[in-house]
């Protein structure tokens, strides 16, 4: 599924007078092409469900469409998900930050409500 090492960086950054560290990720160029369009075509799809929404149409139909959106997006999920525990998570184990451990488990609860 990821095909090469993600990084995560961190760059100081003000937010309400305060510095605080925003974690970054770097996806391999190909990894990042492939999400981006992911992404152009779920939104495609989300603008063609309000579009039936303002047609309406049959409900069942919108319905069948919005559960293969939510696959669609499932799917960007995955390979965020797989990088991340190939590089973000492997790296920071590897640096002895057990912490991570903690926040991949509210990831994956975040993940998995519905």
């Amino acid at each position: 599924m990821y095909k090469g090492g993600g990084a995560v960086t961190t760059e100081p950054i003000q937010a309400d007078g305060q510095a605080e560290v925003c974690r970054k990720s770097h996806h391999p160029a190909e990894v990042k092409t492939g999400l981006v369009h992911r992404l152009n075509r779920i939104e495609g799809q989300i603008r063609g469900i309000r579009g039936m929404v303002e047609r309406d149409v049959y409900c069942d139909d919108i319905i069948t469409q919005l559960a293969a959106t939510q696959s669609a997006l499932n799917g960007v999920a995955k390979v965020l998900l797989d990088g991340h525990l190939k590089s973000c998570v492997k790296d920071r184990l590897a640096e002895g930050d057990e912490a991570v451990l903690d926040e991949l488990s509210v990831t994956i609860q975040k993940l998995m409500r519905k």
